[in-house]
């Protein structure tokens, strides 16, 4: 099970740190794309029904709002949040193309202006992934959009196939776990085809058990949901922060919706331009420079620190690390093993955010001087989105679903392996990792839409693109290419010179007066701007 594509955002690891929730992408090219599912035997049409209701449209404006219960393990866990916060199901019509067809119900939560006298309305958040649940993350950090919730009622939601909206299901708890243990760096015959076994395994899964809401889990249909929560919400224009996946999300719903744009943020964003196998290779470059970025400063400010002088050693530490747990993985307090395809998933967890840079650092302590993986298997767990409990969300689900609905291309094994050296050449560490992730959609029983999201938006309002320098999963660059394709006058690129995924959720206080600006008084900052 790859994790490393797309990427959450620094704020859905956090989330998953503390409560239990977040992820990235799976993206992957097979040798041939078979017809859409269609939901027609006596099976399709009960699993249907579990799924989704036949009754009626989208309840425009009639959101039944209550007192929110505790997430569900579909969500990720958890306590009921605290304060005045509510909750709410909306119905959408489950293929927009028959609006009169059956429906979903799509997971609302929301936390009402606290100015009620200066109310602007709602701001929508989607927290990435895809996958991650806006039900579960936005109350755990509401504290960092307090300011904006002044003048907003602070509004996120479950897209479509996620947690309780329709969320899909595919393995068991058991399952997955020995699914995200398998070699997801295979360099023998065997464990190539113990990648392929596994990554079928998981198709089966889900065709078995999603199968008729899989076909309608895309970007697009997500997009379209948004403009039925605007009118919902009864908000003329939609006001809307995305970050990561959030980011093409938004984009696509400028390019349907151009005149329905109010005050939109992409923050950490996802290259439109680039195909998956694009995509992964920056991800790999990106990844390792974080890791660069986080030797040299574990080198500066720990005399112990576990990758000592950084850089080439620094490396050579790790991929020795990694090669060791290729034949031998390290034992834990849980009684599980950290194998080599989890120490990545963990590593790669911990470069999100410069605030778990401390817990890499003994992780990996840890690791090469204890002999035991109880961090990194935690890093690991958090961004797979298991519990302490053992259960899983329906996150890494949910972003294979999504993902290889989107993506048109499909990549087989030989593809990969023609691509290795340039992989490895990126990134010693997360190369192959983020070269085999492409094969994820191999034989995915519903072919992809598109070769990349159309996200021009001529007509909209302008719209704020931020891109961090140091950003693993989304380089910088990516907020330059979303800026373009937006179109003249509408993508505004702001750039925060800094670490990790998210750049709002940093605290900088350039950025954050700047997007405050921008959402709570219509400023828009000059095209260029630069934070430090």
């Amino acid at each position: 099970m790859q994790t490393v594509v797309r990427g959450a955002g620094a704020v859905g690891l956090a989330a998953l740190l503390f409560t239990g929730a977040v992820g990235c992408q799976d993206d992957g090219r097979s040798t041939a794309e078979p017809a859409p599912t269609s939901p027609t035997s006596p099976a399709d049409r009960a699993a249907m029904a579990a799924a989704a209701t036949t009754s009626g449209g989208p309840s425009a404006r009639n959101l039944d709002w209550h007192t929110c219960a505790a997430p569900s393990t579909a969500q990720g866990a958890g306590t009921a949040p605290a304060g005045d916060w509510q909750c709410a199901t909306l119905k959408v019509p489950l293929d927009h193309a028959d609006p009169g067809g059956r429906t979903i119900d799509l997971a609302l939560i929301r936390t009402p202006a606290k100015d009620a006298q200066h109310r602007i309305g709602s701001l929508l958040f989607n927290f990435g992934g895809p996958g991650a649940s806006g039900v579960a993350t936005l109350p755990a950090f509401a504290a960092t959009y307090d300011s904006l919730n002044s003048r907003y009622d602070l509004v996120s939601f479950d897209p479509r196939g996620v947690g309780d909206s329709a969320g899909v299901h595919c393995l068991d708890d058991r399952a997955t776990d020995a699914s995200a243990a398998v070699d997801s760096t295979p360099s023998s015959p065997e464990a190539v085809k113990a990648l392929d076994d596994s990554n079928a395994q998981v198709t089966a899964a889900c065709e078995h058990n999603a199968g008729p809401v899989l076909p309608y889990v895309d970007t697009e249909s997500a997009a379209r949901d948004l403009d039925l929560m605007r009118q919902a919400l009864g908000d003329e224009k939609l006001s809307y922060v995305g970050i990561s996946y959030g980011t093409e999300l938004g984009g696509v719903y400028a390019h349907l919706f151009p005149h329905q744009v109010g005050r939109m943020v992409l923050d950490s964003v996802v290259d439109p331009t680039q195909d998956p196998q694009q995509s992964a290779l920056g991800q790999a470059q990106g990844f390792q420079l974080a890791l660069d970025d986080f030797m040299k400063a574990c080198a500066s400010q720990a005399p112990a620190c576990p990758t000592g002088g950084g850089g080439a050693e620094g490396t050579a530490t790790i991929t020795a690390l990694l090669k060791k747990l290729e034949q031998s993985p390290l034992p834990t307090a849980s009684g599980r093993q950290l194998t080599e395809s989890l120490a990545l998933t963990g590593i790669a967890a911990a470069l999100y955010s410069q605030e778990t840079w401390p817990a890499l650092a003994a992780g990996l302590t840890e690791a090469t001087r204890q002999g035991t993986g109880d961090t990194l298997l935690q890093l690991a767990d958090a961004l797979l989105g298991r519990d302490p409990q053992g259960h899983y969300s329906t996150l890494m689900s949910a972003n294979r679903a999504i993902s290889c609905v989107d993506s048109r291309q499909r990549y087989s094994d030989q593809d990969v392996q023609q691509q290795l050296p340039q992989f490895d050449s990126a990134s010693p560490v997360f190369g192959a990792f983020t070269a085999w992730g492409l094969t994820s959609c191999t034989g995915w029983p519903v072919a992809g839409r598109t070769d990349h999201p159309e996200v021009s938006a001529a007509g909209a309002a302008p719209i704020l693109v931020v891109g961090t320098t140091g950003d693993p999963a989304t380089p910088v660059e990516g907020a330059r290419a979303m800026a373009q394709e937006l179109g003249p006058g509408v993508g505004v690129t702001v750039t925060l010179q800094g670490e990790g995924h998210g750049g709002y959720n940093t605290g900088n206080p350039c950025l954050k007066k700047i997007v405050d600006g921008y959402l709570l008084d219509g400023t828009v900052p000059a095209d260029g701007t630069t934070c430090s």
